[in-house]
């Protein structure tokens, strides 16, 4: 499940805040529906470690994003 959650990041990186809004929202919801867990304090947890998955995810997406950003910047500067 966690790698779920850190490819949901990945892909969603570009709008980190409401994906994980959604993250913290959607993964609890999805846990209940599909009957793995009640409606219980363990969601809490549930939901905070989806926000950190998540988050890891769109973390390496913006690392990624603002590399490949700085290399281009570097390349027009190098070209005459």
């Amino acid at each position: 499940m966690i790698p779920t959650l850190i490819v949901f990041g990945l892909v969603t990186g570009r709008w980190w805040r409401s994906s994980l809004i959604a993250a913290a929202v959607g993964w609890p919801v999805l846990l209940v529906t599909a009957d793995v867990m009640g409606v219980e304090v363990g969601l809490l947890g549930a939901s905070t470690l989806a926000v950190v998955d998540a988050a890891a995810g769109a973390l390496i997406h913006q690392a990624i994003w603002r590399t490949l950003r700085r290399l281009r910047s570097c390349e027009s500067l190098v070209d005459p």
